[in-house]
């Protein structure tokens, strides 16, 4: 028997909620940078499952997207500065030439001496009231969720809809017409889509348990096109953290970095071109919107 759209989102949300407090021990542990990326990824779609059945839930007022954004804003900076220094340390490094190797040596040291700092705030929020008091009232909900009336209703009759209020708009966003990932403007739209396409992917995974069938191969594609503009998006954040510690020209400094770095952005712009192209034109737009308006069978 198919649920109600407010005991779906109720489930939903009761699992990411337990992962996330399976996490915290690992995660304050700090051996392993796999748990915090894990927990990162969870903390949000607690946030995106939120936002996503909205219209069909009763919530606490603390609940609200604002107060959980400044807490998930905790949970990346020192996920972030991970993926930087992974990056740099552990793919570009091993392929420099000893003297830019030795070069970045301050560069590291910087960003160990920053992740340390940004993981001190992490763990005083993981351990503070107000994260601590974020879960009990999830947990407390949980226990005794409430719904508005669309809550109450089938899902089945609102299938297509928990879809259409994901993605009706996406295809008109400007990252999609973006010809120049190196131009500032269109570096902002990119990563603005990149956002929205993580944001879709995590809402149309909690509906993936009714229709894997239908919804298996875009799931697929779009965290391998949300990965390539992440690859985008951290290349550029390490060119502007490289030109913020190094006191000299990056390019003159370490001009075989900066050329592997090049390799690596063409790369996943390549990659992403060839994964949306569909998407820019009228046949892959009318494949989308079918997948939006189907229901549930």
């Amino acid at each position: 028997m198919l649920p109600t759209c407010g005991h779906f989102a109720a489930e939903q949300l009761q699992r990411h909620v337990r992962s996330l407090v399976g996490l915290q021990a690992d995660v304050l542990a700090d051996r392993d940078p796999e748990p915090l990326h894990q927990m990162r990824v969870r903390f949000r779609r607690v946030r995106s499952t939120l936002s996503q059945f909205a219209p069909a839930l009763v919530l606490p007022e603390r609940l609200d997207d604002g107060h959980i954004a400044k807490i998930g804003r905790r949970l990346g900076m020192a996920r972030d500065l991970d993926v930087l220094r992974s990056r740099l340390q552990d793919v570009l490094l091993p392929l420099l030439p000893a003297r830019e190797t030795l070069v970045l040596k301050p560069v590291l040291k910087q960003l160990r001496r920053e992740r340390k700092l940004a993981f001190s705030d992490l763990r005083d929020t993981l351990q503070g009231r107000r994260y601590l008091r974020l879960l009990a009232d999830l947990q407390g909900w949980l226990r005794q969720p409430q719904f508005t009336s669309l809550g109450d209703e089938l899902l089945l009759d609102w299938w297509p809809h928990w879809k259409l209020a994901l993605a009706s708009d996406l295809l008109a966003h400007p990252g999609w017409r973006v010809l120049d990932p190196s131009d500032p403007q269109g570096l902002q739209a990119v990563h603005d889509l990149r956002k929205r396409l993580k944001n879709l992917r995590y809402g149309l995974a909690n509906l993936q348990p009714l229709s894997p069938h239908t919804l298996d191969p875009w799931l697929v594609r779009l965290k391998a096109m949300q990965e390539h503009l992440g690859d985008l998006n951290d290349l550029q954040v390490l060119q502007v953290a490289l030109a913020h510690q190094l006191e000299a020209e990056v390019d003159a400094v370490v001009p075989t970095l900066c050329s592997l770095m090049a390799e690596s952005q063409a790369k996943a712009w390549g990659h992403w071109l060839e994964l949306s192209a569909d998407l820019r034109t009228p046949q892959g737009r009318s494949h989308w919107y079918s997948m939006l308006v189907s229901g549930l069978v």
